[in-house]
């Protein structure tokens, strides 16, 4: 009896110890994982905010040189070939993916990335080389605005090259943050497959060697008994662990989406944030700027001018600032439509269907409520958003001829339906057919939004049949003004 005991405790001990040393092993392995993506993910936000910074710099550059030519007084400090400096130094360090950032030198590798860059440098190179003639002081002023002209013609296609590498950077940070989870999820389920088997392969040979100790030791009818009750006893632990443990499991999921949900709000919240800034410093700062060109340029009319072609030029150069003028308001616009938060959706919708298809030729068709929809901020700007993301879709991938917008009041739930007649698609092909990955990201950003406003998004199409999308949004209160 002694060496069964000794051989049965040798054996459990080695057994222990093997299963803490795995479960110590993936927890420190887990540990590692997690503060190595942590790392990854701080470098990556820096990348994102120097390249976005990018398309500030390039932005202020354009403004430095319309005031340079123009000879307008500015109160930027700033010199202009430190700023354009900068804005080489800053390009070359993320086209060579070794960006410096303090004493530290962040190094990132992807394709994808490399081809935006390789797309982005021959524009890169040509607005460089139109802002260095800029500033040279020998160079004759109709040849600047030339060059100035070249900057304004490529500026638009520089920020939106910049526009996806950022996006891109933002992609593959989210990626990298999506495979961690599924690390997560894989070294749980190892950690629950190693606590199972030192179940099975500890706790159940202790039962055993426990009850044919027992048998072996008494014989008595009272000792079996109680042996069985104690049996039951722990029976009811295991299941009450065992319960506890789902319980505990499915809090962890539920907080997971949470987390996840709070997650894609604040990104949400802070692209909102972003486009509401971007929207004030065009108006503000930009739009001013040109509208004050434009003064001192109308002034100029009552100027002699030597000829008919100067003249000419002068009227065509009043005319490409009000294009300017235009194009701006536009932009700060579509970034954050000033009358959504003057008159509410419902006017923010209808001049929304009107401005598209002034644009694009569309038919549109819009039906609102009678009265004023009262909703917060938040749900406003989420269904908006919602909509627009639609109409591009639309014009995009519909060729559709005719496009009804509803917004709907039933109850305590406000309803958004926009129906096309396009030529429709297979929902469960839509990540097999060209050009669809873009629409398909369309689709799950309006979705997210959604769920965001604790609403619903079904969507419906079929081949030549059209596209219908239902946005159902049942917040606490909705007053009809």
């Amino acid at each position: 009896m002694e060496k069964i005991d000794k051989r049965v405790a040798g054996s459990l001990t080695r057994f222990y110890v093997v299963a803490l040393v795995v479960v110590a092993l993936l927890t420190l392995g887990g540990l590692f994982l997690i503060r190595k993506t942590i790392s990854s993910l701080n470098y990556d936000g820096r990348v994102v905010n120097v390249a976005g910074r990018q398309r500030m710099l390039s932005q202020r550059l354009t403004k430095l040189a319309l005031v340079k030519i123009g000879q307008i007084p500015h109160a930027d400090s700033v010199r202009y070939d430190s700023l354009l400096n900068a804005w080489k130094n800053n390009h070359n360090q993320l086209a060579e993916k070794k960006l410096l950032v303090g004493k530290e030198t962040v190094v990132w590798k992807s394709a994808p990335l490399d081809s935006m860059f390789a797309r982005l440098n021959p524009v890169f190179e040509t607005m460089y080389q139109a802002f260095d003639k800029i500033d040279n002081s020998d160079l004759a002023i109709e040849e600047k605005r030339k060059e100035l002209a070249t900057v304004l013609e490529m500026e638009p296609v520089f920020l939106s090259k910049m526009n996806e590498i950022v996006f891109q950077f933002d992609k593959e940070s989210y990626e990298r943050l999506k495979n961690l989870e599924r690390i997560e999820w894989i070294m749980d389920i190892m950690t629950i497959i190693v606590l199972l088997a030192e179940g099975l392969l500890i706790f159940r040979p202790v039962v055993n060697e426990t009850r044919r100790a027992i048998r072996l030791l008494s014989q008595s009818e009272e000792a079996l008994l109680k042996a069985n009750t104690e049996l039951e006893d722990k029976n009811k632990l295991l299941l009450e662990a065992q319960n506890h443990i789902a319980r505990i499991q499915k809090e962890k999921y539920q907080l997971q989406l949470a987390e996840d949900r709070i997650r894609t709000g604040a990104l949400i919240e802070g692209q909102e944030e972003e486009r509401k800034r971007f929207a004030r410093e065009l108006h503000d700062g930009i739009g001013q700027m040109l509208t004050g060109l434009k003064l001192h340029a109308e002034k100029l009319r009552q100027v002699q001018f030597a000829d008919e072609k100067q003249r000419n030029r002068f009227d065509q150069l009043v005319k490409l600032i009000q294009e300017t003028i235009q194009t701006t308001r536009q932009i700060s616009y579509n970034l954050m439509p000033s009358v959504l938060a003057d008159f509410g959706l419902n006017a923010a919708l209808k001049l929304l269907c009107e401005q598209t298809a002034d644009l694009s030729g569309l038919k549109i068709r819009y039906e609102g409520l009678e009265g004023t929809v009262s909703l917060n901020s938040q749900t406003e700007i989420g269904l908006y958003r919602i909509a627009q993301e639609a109409l591009n879709n639309t014009l995009k991938h519909a060729e559709a001829d005719n496009v009804v917008i509803k917004l709907e009041e039933n109850g305590n739930c406000v309803i958004l339906d926009i129906e096309d007649d396009g030529k429709g698609f297979l929902i469960r092909n839509l990540k097999n057919q060209q050009g669809s990955v873009f629409m398909q990201n369309g689709i799950e950003n309006m979705r997210t939004r959604a769920k965001l406003l604790s609403g619903d998004l079904a969507l419906t199409s079929d081949p030549e049949r059209g596209t219908k999308l239902v946005v159902t949004i049942c917040p606490e209160e909705i007053q009809i003004l």
